[in-house]
């Protein structure tokens, strides 16, 4: 998630949000990140927290994900042992191209999130897919996509972040 932002500006991701979350959507993503519940009805739940109706916080969690406020809603798995796989990647990216390129990586679900550094690979992104082999499968449906060279850097070990960003 990223800071907020003006209508139709460019986070740090290089994702244009439609708008900038108000006070009750900025409540709302920080209520979200890290505990949020596993019952029938999660979505009642938060919105107790927060004093909304359940159908007001599903309205405003799909509106934040229809303006690119937010990218991504959901759980995050250890796909490994489910048998699939995670990868870091990086492309270089020429500037004339940021814009096609962040959308035509962000097209692919596999494409679990993306960012830009200050380095000459600009672009990193992590890749999730189903099996080990759908990592090189989709690095290559990425660079037919954007005609530039996806590199892969399998993960070495693992250790835990525990990131919350504040809206």
């Amino acid at each position: 998630m990223s800071e907020a932002q003006p209508a139709a500006s460019v986070g740090r991701r290089g994702v244009a949000a439609k708008r900038a979350p108000d006070d009750t959507d900025r409540r709302l993503i920080n209520a979200i990140q890290g505990e949020f519940p596993l019952s029938e009805r999660p979505f009642a739940e938060v919105g107790v927290l927060l004093g909304l109706a359940e159908d007001e916080v599903i309205a405003r969690l799909q509106s934040l994900l229809d303006d690119r406020v937010l990218t991504r809603f959901g759980p995050m798995y250890q796909i490994e042992r489910m048998g699939g796989a995670f990868c870091l990647a990086a492309i270089a990216v020429p500037e004339a191209q940021w814009t096609s390129a962040v959308e035509a990586v962000n097209a692919f679900p596999e494409v679990a999130h993306n960012y830009r550094r200050e380095h000459a690979l600009n672009m990193w992104f992590v890749l999730a897919t189903e099996t080990p082999e759908g990592i090189a499968d989709c690095a290559r449906r990425i660079e037919a996509a954007t005609g530039l060279v996806v590199h892969l850097f399998p993960k070495e070990r693992e250790y835990f972040v525990e990131m919350r960003l504040e809206a």
